[in-house]
């Protein structure tokens, strides 16, 4: 999978939260300023030929959905991420997020039950 640019990630996060979009409806959800109707329809564009985004044309109009989930790109962000600059180490990673107390005690607690969680044997 590509790496998407800032403003391509933006596109997507749009696009999945809608499900699918016209390039006007992606302008109108944009915070001012918005860029130009080009250069979005670029961005879309180029976001099809990653393949990120299949459309289905309606005339000279397209419309367009993810062909990737949020929840695959988060998964290969975060493990590209530990990966390139934590030394492939999650220990190293999750230590440097409470290092930095970008964790809370209680997102800590949650991650110790599904640590403990998984250490159970299944009930059968």
């Amino acid at each position: 999978m590509k790496e998407l640019t800032q403003n391509e990630e933006r596109v997507m996060r749009i696009i999945w939260s809608k499900g699918e979009a016209l390039v006007r409806d992606i302008l109108e959800a944009l915070p001012e300023p918005q860029p130009p109707y080009t250069t979005l329809a670029s961005t879309v564009k180029s976001l099809e030929k990653k393949g990120f985004v299949k459309y289905r044309a309606y005339g000279s109009t397209y419309l367009y959905s993810p062909k990737i989930t949020q929840e695959d790109y988060s998964r290969k962000s975060v493990n590209s991420l530990v990966k390139n600059y934590f030394e492939g180490s999650v220990g190293n990673f999750l230590s440097f997020m409470v290092k930095e107390n970008k964790i809370s005690d209680k997102e800590i607690e949650d991650m110790q039950k599904l640590i403990d969680d998984m250490d159970k044997p299944e009930e059968k």
